[in-house]
């Protein structure tokens, strides 16, 4: 999250980078356009209509302090297993310069099956007044069928137990993992042991405190900024072990993900490898991003540099914040996409299948088409069903008066969607989905998910002091598609780390249950394939972490699923929402 007045250079990079563009993009593969007509999509923001009254506090004040400019995330989970995703937005707290007036508190909202939510936050005691809250992660951690969620924040994080009654109890203290003195940023649960329990991996940011903060920029009024976070050192990542009886115990050290300073923003948690144990990709703040590779004992190497992973491919660490990986060229590998600020490129890594990667930023046609944008979270989600990962990402710059120091940038910017052509070349079609999809907003967490249970997949975004937006995928229905909810037994209960391969009409498709994702966001826990014109489903074959393989032949497509490990199809509610 490098702030734009201490990249003198900045803008004769973006002028490099801009020249450079046109001979790199001459000389790159020309895309194979998609034989079936792309399915028309519009997004249209129906919070107001939602009942969603939630309003993000910014906590801004003259002091400039640097916890401010973050924004916080927000969560999609069923937390009452009606098979309806209900929504949970992180709220700021108050500061040694921000008194509000009313307590802040974060929001938790129910699902009503009718196109309308209701606050439920006093009820489920998930508020946490007087915690300046920052991210989100959604597991079961004791397998009981209900997600829990862990909240991080600056100074402690929150670990709320899901009673399976419509109540949460805060049990940090019990559990051990209030990350006490860090500033915690994004977390994301999986079971890195395979022990069939949940783990938690938090990423720490900087350390930073209201008495180290510093002025920077230029001393005139109304030019006060943020400073970079080369002024501050960072912290260390924390992993947490499930210990089967509602504790955790702090292994960060010993794993070895612990051990190296770390100024982190957004991870992924998935098998990159294939060896069938999750590894940790983790994007940091102007420092390399950091590529864990199991190696199966409790253990992880630290291979970030070797991986390719770490830097740009001219050697950049650049502003990453928010992550993401998926498999968008078919291979069966999943490759990771990480946002940067405006004048750096949004990254696009390919997995080679040998434990590197290689940016491919400008041969995916990605290049530089959002380079006046500062990416903040990224999503794959296939918006239009087609069969291809997409991306949708949420952008806001880091300073209000950015305007000020960078006369083509503005605080407030509109989304963006990178459309998958096929094998992994992208266009950008943001133009073409709606008023509500392009207007500004300062973009911070954002998550996915299929929020009307008929396919077509949704987000919400926490915008820095604003109403949220909730977008509905407003698309002809004219793909076919399929949604998974994996149920471990002897797997961890949320099938965290499953892999799943898709057979329709002889083509393939590979994909992962993940932990993490996004930037301080978690998002719909379905696995959710997009089948384009296919309707015939041939076989999905289910890898558990167990080691368990599970194979289905009576699946329809156009349907949620819910299948138990060991068991196959299982019955499970998930109603059409009806709009009133």
């Amino acid at each position: 999250m490098s702030m734009p007045i201490l990249r003198s250079t900045a803008t004769v990079m973006a002028l490099a980078i801009l020249g450079s563009f046109t001979s790199q993009n001459q000389s790159a593969q020309k895309p194979t356009k998609p034989t079936d007509p792309l399915v028309p999509v519009h997004y249209t923001d129906i919070r107001k209509a939602a009942g969603i009254s939630f309003v993000q506090d910014s906590t801004q004040t003259e002091e400039k302090y640097y916890l401010e400019t973050m924004g916080t995330g927000v969560a999609w989970l069923d937390y009452d297993q009606d098979g309806l995703m209900d929504l949970y937005f992180v709220q700021s707290g108050a500061t040694d310069a921000y008194k509000p007036s009313h307590p802040l508190r974060s929001a938790l909202y129910h699902n009503n099956g009718d196109g309308t939510f209701t606050d439920v936050t006093q009820k489920a005691a998930v508020g946490g007044e007087g915690h300046y809250g920052q991210g989100v992660a959604v597991g079961d951690y004791d397998n009981d069928g209900f997600p829990d969620l862990y909240v991080t924040g600056y100074g402690r994080a929150i670990l709320y137990h899901n009673n399976g009654d419509g109540t949460f109890t805060d049990v940090t203290a019990k559990a051990n993992v209030a990350d006490e003195g860090a500033w915690s940023t994004s977390a994301g649960w999986f079971d890195f042991d395979k022990d069939g329990w949940l783990d938690l991996v938090v990423t720490n940011y900087l350390d930073w405190s209201p008495k180290t903060n510093l002025w920077c920029g230029e001393r005139a009024p109304g030019y006060r900024s943020y400073c970079n976070p080369g002024n501050y050192r960072g912290q260390k990542t924390k992993l947490y072990h499930n210990n089967h009886d509602g504790t955790f115990t702090d292994v960060s050290e010993k794993s070895g993900i612990g051990l190296p300073e770390s100024k982190g923003m957004g991870l992924v948690l998935a098998d990159f490898n294939g060896d069938g144990w999750p590894d940790i990709a983790i994007a940091n703040d102007t420092w390399p991003n950091f590529f864990f590779e199991n190696k199966h004992d409790g253990t992880f190497s630290d291979v970030s540099l070797i991986s390719g992973l770490a830097a740009s491919e001219d050697g950049r660490y650049e502003a990453g914040m928010g992550i993401d990986a998926s498999d968008v060229d078919g291979d069966g590998l999943l490759d990771i996409y990480i946002t940067h600020l405006d004048f750096e490129l949004n990254r696009l890594y390919h997995n080679n299948g040998d434990g590197t990667f290689t940016d491919v930023t400008y041969s995916s046609g990605i290049g530089n088409k959002a380079i006046l944008l500062s990416g903040v979270a990224a999503k794959f989600i296939d918006y239009d069903n087609d069969g291809w990962p997409d991306i949708v990402q949420a952008n806001g710059a880091m300073v209000d008066n950015v305007n000020l120091y960078h006369s083509l940038v503005t605080y407030k910017e509109p989304l963006l969607m990178f459309h998958n052509l096929g094998h992994g070349h992208f266009e950008k079609t943001s133009d073409a989905l709606g008023s509500d999809f392009n207007r500004p907003v300062a973009g911070r967490g954002l998550a996915t998910a299929d929020f009307f249970n008929d396919g077509q997949i949704g987000f919400a975004v926490n915008c820095r002091g604003d109403f949220p937006e909730l977008l509905r995928n407003d698309a002809a229905n004219a793909n076919h598609w399929l949604e998974i909810l994996p149920i471990g037994t002897k797997s961890n209960r949320d099938g965290i780390g499953a892999v799943m391969k898709l057979t329709t009409e002889g083509v393939v498709q590979i994909d992962q249950e993940k932990g993490g994702t996004s930037y301080m966001s978690a998002s719909d826990p379905r696995v959710h394939f997009g089948l384009g014109k296919r309707s015939k489903i041939e076989s999905l074959v289910i890898t558990w972490p167990s080691g368990q393989v599970d194979k289905l032949t009576n699946v329809h497509a156009d349907s949620i699923i819910a299948v138990k490990e060991g068991a196959g199809i299982v019955p499970h509610p998930f109603p059409k929402v009806r709009i009133r």
